[in-house]
């Protein structure tokens, strides 16, 4: 049968059938909670309270500091952290007057520890070594004091008068090994110097021997 009639809209008052909406809302959160087996619903709970748990200790954490690259005090050479000062002779010259003994107080102020050994004092004449051991090792902040033997081996060529004086040292870390020299003023070139008047200055000349007789006198046999 065909015929032309007005067309019925959609679920109107009308009529007595209604139609599904293709587009509608989606169900609700708690609908589709609800839909969920218990077995299922215990397992989320569980992994919701454990993240929870692990998003509290992660905020409880000190927060990660690091260090900028560059900023990491690198290790000091040995010479920018020893010192030397003398201090005195530990002996006179009288019994070895070719040798002396000369102390000093050495400080190494950071660091690791130093080893030091002395190899020479100023002059190629003078023999320098520290007593009783070659070697001496400093921890870092502490000051030791050290002994050290200089010898007159030749006096050719040595002055007599030690202006500014040196003692040539050997300092060694885990960072290098250092050629250094020390220079000494006050009391040290004083010190130097007597050593050095002692073993070469020269040799006073003796005095001669006085005559037995007088140059006018004569003997005069009388008869």
């Amino acid at each position: 049968m065909t015929g032309i009639g007005p067309v019925e809209p959609v679920n109107s008052p009308d009529a007595q059938e209604t139609y599904e909406v293709i587009g509608a809302d989606a169900p609700r959160l708690t609908d589709r909670w609800r839909g969920l087996p218990p077995r299922v619903r215990r397992a989320a709970l569980g992994t919701a309270a454990l993240a929870a748990a692990a998003a509290g200790v992660i905020v409880l954490l000190p927060p990660h500091q690091s260090t900028p690259p560059g900023t990491l005090t690198p290790m000091p050479w040995p010479a920018n952290v020893t010192t030397f000062r003398y201090t005195g002779l530990a002996a006179t010259f009288d019994s070895t007057p070719a040798s002396g003994l000369f102390r000093f107080a050495v400080t190494v102020h950071s660091g690791p520890p130093v080893t030091v050994r002395v190899t020479g004092a100023a002059f190629d004449g003078l023999a320098a070594r520290i007593t009783p051991a070659e070697t001496f090792t400093i921890s870092a902040g502490t000051t030791r004091r050290l002994t050290v033997q200089i010898s007159v081996v030749d006096c050719e060529g040595l002055p007599l008068d030690a202006g500014m004086p040196f003692l040539d040292v050997t300092l060694r870390n885990t960072r290098a090994i250092q050629h250094h020299s020390f220079i000494f003023g006050g009391a040290y070139p004083d010190d130097l110097s007597e050593l050095l008047h002692v073993a070469c200055g020269p040799v006073p000349s003796r005095p001669s021997p006085r005559a037995t007789g007088s140059a006018t006198s004569q003997n005069v046999d009388r008869g």
